[in-house]
This record gives C-alpha cells, structure tokens and sequence, in this order.
C-alpha cells in the first residue's frame, strides 16, 4: 500500500513539474503536449519590397527533456546549409511533443 502511494505521488510530481517547467523548446506558444509552430524570427523583418528568396537553408537544435540540448540552430550555419550569400527573411519552426523531445530550427530564405 505505501509503495502503490509513493509511486502514485512520484508520478504526479513528475507530471506536476513538467507542466510548471515549460517544454523542452523555445516557441512563441510553448505547449506542454505538442507544438510544431513556424513563426517569423523578430528583428529580421522583410521590407515589403524586397524580392522573392531563391535558396532556403536550415539548421536545428534539439532537445531532450529539456535537460540534454545539442545541435547548432545559427543564421550562419543556415546560410552554409543553403548556399545562401545574401538574407531575405528568417523564420522559426518550433517542435515539442510532450516535453519530451523538442525540435528548435531556423529557415533562411536568400539569394
């Protein structure tokens, strides 16, 4: 009986805690059970005139658990991904399922 107690009091902290924690990406609608958002990046905005990219290039970083974070998620390393010499825009793709895995990648647009 105390074990059954004690287990069902780990659980409920556990799930307390990564409702309170946040989830295991950055995103502008952090969901604790699943995001995959693509959201512009602020303070790289598109003049209105501004020509259509040609070349799209991407880099990402993920996450597990919110605890382990790897990978490189620059503009730069997005830009050597794509070929691209000259930005357009920039955008965000966030990703998170459950707070378990969780997925950061940044989408250069250029020439």
């Amino acid at each position: 009986m105390i074990r059954k107690r004690l287990v069902l009091y780990l659980v409920s902290a556990m799930l307390g805690a990564m409702l309170l924690a946040g989830c295991a990406t950055y995103g502008p609608t952090p969901g604790c059970l699943y995001d995959n958002v693509t959201a512009p990046t602020y303070r790289l905005e598109v003049p209105m005139d501004a020509k259509t990219a040609d070349k799209v290039g991407t880099a990402s970083f993920t996450s597990i658990l919110g605890l382990v974070t790897t990978g490189d998620a620059s503009v730069n390393t997005a830009m050597k991904n794509g070929g691209i010499t000259k930005v357009h825009h920039v955008d965000s793709n966030y990703y998170n399922l459950l707070g378990i895995y969780g997925k950061y990648t940044v989408i250069v647009y250029g020439e």
